[in-house]
């Protein structure tokens, strides 16, 4: 059996401190930085997604949809999954970027324990989407399974829709 990657990113990215890292660019095709709870940080990821996806050259309408997905992913994180206490009072949240030609696994690691929940859509509410943008944005998302360091949420972006 293969471990799915983002299984990989969720150990490489719970082990990592948090103190002196804001972000590791990788032209090799792996980026991860530190997320904070500031208010800038969603806006922080996107841009980070945008630059990094840029200089593996992928096409801009990959980024664009990565970038939404790491919105999502990134506000979903900070909103459910930090301040649980531990590590996460210095470093909420990892996000991690992997490349595999044109495909991209956008991985947000976070300290909570409990899975995302898919909520029926109230097209009223001011929140409450999120989750359906990352599935109609991307090939396919889901979780590793919660342990005692937090969960990561991933979805995949790319150029080839299936």
């Amino acid at each position: 059996m293969t471990t799915h990657p983002a299984e990989t990113v969720h150990d490489a990215l719970r082990e990592e401190p948090c103190e002196d890292a804001w972000w590791m660019p990788g032209p090799d095709g792996f980026a991860a930085c530190a997320l904070s709870s500031s208010a800038r940080t969603v806006a922080e990821a996107r841009r980070f997604t945008r630059a990094t996806l840029e200089s593996w050259r992928l096409c801009s309408s990959v980024a664009e949809d990565a970038a939404l997905v790491v919105s999502e992913l990134v506000s979903n994180a900070l909103r459910y999954g930090a301040g649980v206490g531990g590590p996460a009072a210095v470093c909420p949240a990892w996000l991690a970027l992997t490349r595999q030609d044109s495909t991209v696994l956008c991985a947000v690691s976070d300290a909570g324990t409990t899975a995302p929940v898919v909520k029926v859509p109230d097209h009223l509410a001011e929140s409450g989407r999120g989750l359906h943008i990352v599935d109609q944005l991307s090939d396919a998302w889901g979780w590793t399974p919660p342990d005692r360091s937090g969960k990561t949420v991933w979805a995949t972006v790319s150029s080839v829709r299936g």
